[in-house]
């Protein structure tokens, strides 16, 4: 079973929203900062979001005010809420640990696009 499991990826509308969900196969709540990432096309992943366990969430600065990190240690579930979609959030969007990652997941694809 893969460790972790990205849901939710569509195609959008610029200015619409979408949620993306990861599932955990590990226990998460020993992890302090679980964080969502992205990879455009011709691009290296990048790092889009953090949430600690003290909820303490921190964003790059292309998504702050649009995006929403969120975890929850008792599903091993993260979710990350977009509003507001640019063209150039499109991407494949990963979770993981943020300071040692696990083995990435597939991954789920983003596309906004009119």
């Amino acid at each position: 079973q893969a460790p972790l499991v990205e849901t939710g990826g569509d195609l959008v509308q610029p200015g619409g929203s979408l949620r993306l969900s990861c599932a955990a196969s590990r226990n998460i709540f020993p992890v302090y900062a679980m964080g969502w990432f992205r990879q455009a096309p011709g691009k290296q992943r990048e790092w889009v979001a953090t949430i600690t366990n003290d909820r303490t969430a921190h964003y790059t600065d292309s998504v702050k005010g649009r995006f929403t990190v969120k975890r929850n240690n008792a599903e091993n579930t993260l979710s990350l809420q977009m509003n507001f979609l640019k063209p150039e959030d499109t991407a494949v969007y990963y979770c993981n640990a943020v300071e040692s990652p696990w083995v990435w997941g597939q991954g789920t694809q983003v596309t906004v696009s009119s």
